[in-house]
C-alpha cells in the first residue's frame, strides 16, 4: 500500500514539473487572438424515463473558434451523430433508433485565467454556454409504430424535428504543447419535447461527455511601420461606353397560309388568327390581303372558284370578327386560275399577307468620358 502512495506521489510531482516548466515555456510566446480547432469523442444519452444506461450511443464532434483573450473565448460547435429512445409496458421492451446533429455558438470563459494572476496556465477549466440548432431524422423506427403503442410515441415525427439546442457544459483542458492540447467536455443540451418522440411535458435534456485535442495557434498580426506619407490629388479621365436610342420606323411584313381539305371553306385557324393580332398590335398603319385558291386537280372551274369565293369571304369574316378593322382588309379569289404551290393538295388555300411600320427606337454605343478626382500617396 505505502508503495502505491509513494508511485502516486512520484506521478504528481513529475506531473506538476512537467506544467511547469511547459508554463515557463509557453507564457512567453502565447498571443492573442488565439485561433483553435478540436476534434472530440464519446457518448451521450437523452433522458427519458427509460433505462438510460442502454441508451448510450457514440457521439462526436469538430468545432473551431477563437479566444480573444487570456478569459474570453468562442466557438462554433458541430455535434453528431446517433441516438436511441426507448419505452418499456408491461408486454414489450421496445428501442429505437434516430440520428441528429447539433450546431452552437459557444461562449467560453477561462475560469483559471478569470480569477488567477496569470495569463496563461497549462490546465485551464472553461466554463461553457452557447445557442444553435438542433436537427433529428431517420426517425422511421419510432414514427412506424406511433398509433399502435398506446401513446408511449405521441410525438414521433416521420421526416426530421428542428430544435433549438441550448447548451450549459465546463471542458477541462491541458496543454501538451505550445499547439496541443487534450480535453474532457461534458455538456447538458436542452431541446424542445419532441426530440426524442417522448412526451414530457417539458424539455428534453441529452447529457455529452466526450474527451478531444485540439490545435491552438496565434493569429499573425501585422507589423506597423512608421514612415511619414506624402499624398497628391491628380485628375483622372474615364472612358466609357452609353447607349443611345434614335427613333426609327421600320416595314414590318408577315405571312400566313391556311390550307384546307377537299370541298371544305370554313376558316379554322385560331394560331393564325393570334399570330395575325400580335402583328397588328405591334404595327400601325396595318394592311391584310387575303387572297383564296382551289386546287386544280379536284372539281372542275366553275366548283373551284366558288370555293376559293367562300374560303376568301370566311377569312375576312374571321377577320373582322376577331377585330381588325374591315377597311384595313383587302380580298381576292382566283378558284383554281393560279396555283401558288407545286404541290396540288396545298392549293387549297388561302394566303394573308399583312404589313405595317413599326416604331423602334434604334441602339447605338457612343464614347463619353468623365472626370474624376483621385488622392493617391506618392511616399
Amino acid at each position: 500500500m505505502n508503495r502505491i502512495k509513494n508511485l502516486c506521489a512520484v506521478a504528481l510531482v513529475m506531473l506538476g514539473l512537467t506544467v511547469t516548466a511547459s508554463a515557463q515555456e509557453s507564457e512567453k510566446t502565447v498571443t492573442y487572438p488565439q485561433l483553435f480547432f478540436g476534434l472530440q469523442g464519446g457518448g451521450q444519452t437523452t433522458f427519458t424515463d427509460y433505462n438510460n444506461w442502454k441508451l448510450i450511443t457514440p457521439t462526436a464532434s469538430f468545432s473551431f473558434g477563437s479566444f480573444f483573450t487570456p478569459v474570453i473565448g468562442a466557438r462554433l460547435h458541430f455535434n453528431g451523430l446517433w441516438n436511441k429512445g426507448g419505452y418499456i409496458s408491461e408486454v414489450e421492451d421496445f428501442k429505437y433508433d434516430y440520428k441528429y446533429v447539433s450546431s452552437n455558438l459557444d461562449l467560453l470563459i477561462n475560469l483559471v485565467t478569470l480569477f488567477g494572476k496569470k495569463n496563461y496556465y497549462p490546465l485551464n477549466v472553461y466554463l461553457i454556454g452557447g445557442l444553435g440548432l438542433n436537427c433529428a431524422w431517420d426517425n422511421g423506427d419510432a414514427f412506424a409504430r406511433k398509433d399502435e403503442l398506446n401513446g408511449m410515441l405521441p410525438l414521433a415525427y416521420e421526416k426530421n424535428s428542428l430544435s433549438h439546442n441550448a447548451r450549459f457544459g465546463a471542458q477541462l483542458d491541458w496543454n501538451v504543447s505550445k499547439h496541443v492540447s487534450i480535453n474532457l467536455e461534458v455538456a447538458a443540451n436542452n431541446l424542445r419535447d419532441r426530440y426524442n418522440s417522448k412526451l414530457s411535458n417539458g424539455e428534453d435534456w441529452q447529457l455529452t461527455a466526450q474527451l478531444g485535442v485540439a490545435y491552438k495557434f496565434a493569429a499573425k498580426k501585422a507589423k506597423k511601420v512608421r514612415e511619414e506619407e506624402v499624398w497628391e490629388t491628380r485628375t483622372d479621365t474615364i472612358w466609357y461606353d452609353d447607349a443611345v436610342f434614335t427613333p426609327h420606323v421600320e416595314d414590318g411584313k408577315a405571312t400566313w397560309t391556311v390550307f384546307y381539305k377537299i370541298r371544305e371553306s370554313d376558316f379554322e385557324a385560331d394560331e393564325q388568327l393570334a399570330a395575325i393580332g400580335a402583328f397588328l398590335k405591334g404595327h400601325r398603319e396595318c394592311k391584310v390581303d387575303i387572297k383564296s385558291y382551289a386546287d386544280v386537280q379536284t372539281g372542275n372551274p366553275k366548283i373551284n372558284m366558288e370555293y376559293s369565293k367562300q374560303r376568301c369571304e370566311k377569312a375576312v369574316k374571321a377577320l373582322t370578327d376577331a377585330g381588325v378593322p374591315a377597311s384595313s382588309i383587302t380580298s381576292a379569289y382566283f378558284g383554281d386560275t393560279v396555283q401558288p404551290f407545286a404541290e396540288n393538295d396545298k392549293n387549297r388555300v388561302s394566303i394573308i399577307v399583312a404589313t405595317g411600320l413599326k416604331d423602334i427606337n434604334q441602339k447605338e454605343m457612343v464614347k463619353k468620358f468623365k472626370t474624376k478626382e483621385v488622392r493617391y500617396r506618392v511616399k
